[in-house]
């Protein structure tokens, strides 16, 4: 039975950090007007939830925070268990299940020019999720994007949207599993668009299934935008369900720029690492952060 959605509560928020370069792929979810290539937008904090308030013990301090990477919507970027053998990420998001809810019957999972998850040629992705997560890295499904046709327009679609993913792509059983029989880590909300008022209720099924005696945890994650309260994912932020939130400071003026990677190391991360909100750094994509090697240049200050 699936619990009441929880009274709205502040959420306990840890700080992470976000980079995202001007997004642009092959047959994906992402918005027309972000296809151009750009230049890379302003690293964004990111918020790790259940920390303590106050200021870090010893120990806290001593333990790096980790870098996060969205993977699946450019086909030259690479493989998941490539992307995870760098050793370079904590976190990896596939990306995107970009349609669904709106009394759709199945939602679709796009990745790009990787594979086509809906003639079954995706379910050799298996073997690269449980390789990375055999690597300590957690490998998240992110739903939503910059473009797709995705809204949760009643409490049904939230109940539906979850029962979908928990069978399909989390600890459930399903004849056809799209990436196969391994079971993700959870759940990002990278929401840009449709009707917010059912994303807590999407949260709370999902995080209900998880807690069920014997069931594997599910994370879950949201990529809020720069206004706050956040358009489309605020009200679920405050149930206080989410795991990890990774604000996109860029997007929206006057939050979007770039950040050197010495301005990073020398500015940014000594004024927030010892905070008790502070996660790590989180990276838009992949296969943009092949061309310069962020993550290589900034892991070991993470």
């Amino acid at each position: 039975m699936i619990p009441a959605i929880p009274n709205s509560k502040q959420p306990n928020y840890s700080t992470y950090l976000r980079e995202r370069k001007g997004r642009r792929a092959m047959a994906s979810c992402l918005s027309p007007s972000s296809t151009k290539l750009i230049a890379r937008l302003l690293l964004v904090v990111v918020l790790l939830a259940l920390a303590p308030h106050g200021s870090r013990s010893q120990s806290q301090s001593q333990s790096r925070g980790g870098i996060a990477i969205y993977w699946g919507q450019n086909g030259n970027e690479g493989t998941l268990a490539q992307t995870c053998a760098t050793g370079n990420y904590a976190f990896v998001n596939i990306a995107f299940l970009c349609s669904f809810g709106s009394g759709q019957s199945t939602p679709q999972l796009n990745l790009a020019g990787h594979c086509d998850p809906y003639s079954n040629a995706c379910t050799n992705l298996s073997a690269d999720i449980t390789f990375c997560q055999s690597k300590g890295v957690k490998v998240m499904l992110s739903i939503g994007g910059g473009a797709g046709g995705y809204s949760l327009d009643s409490q049904q679609d939230a109940l539906q949207l979850a029962q979908y993913i928990w069978n399909n792509f989390l600890g459930g059983h399903s004849q056809r599993r799209p990436l196969g029989d391994a079971v993700l880590d959870g759940v990002d909300f990278d929401i840009e668009g449709g009707n917010p008022d059912h994303y807590g209720a999407l949260a709370a099924y999902l995080k209900s299934y998880g807690n069920a005696k014997g069931k594997k945890k599910v994370y879950l994650s949201a990529a809020p935008q720069c206004p706050f309260p956040d358009q489309w994912v605020g009200k679920a932020l405050d149930t206080g369900l989410f795991d990890y939130v990774w604000v996109q400071f860029y997007n929206n003026p006057p939050c979007h720029g770039f950040i050197p990677v010495d301005s990073l190391k020398s500015q940014v991360l000594p004024a927030i690492n010892n905070s008790t909100k502070y996660g790590g750094v989180m990276l838009w994509s992949k296969f943009y952060d092949d061309q310069d090697g962020y993550s290589s240049a900034i892991k070991n200050s993470v």
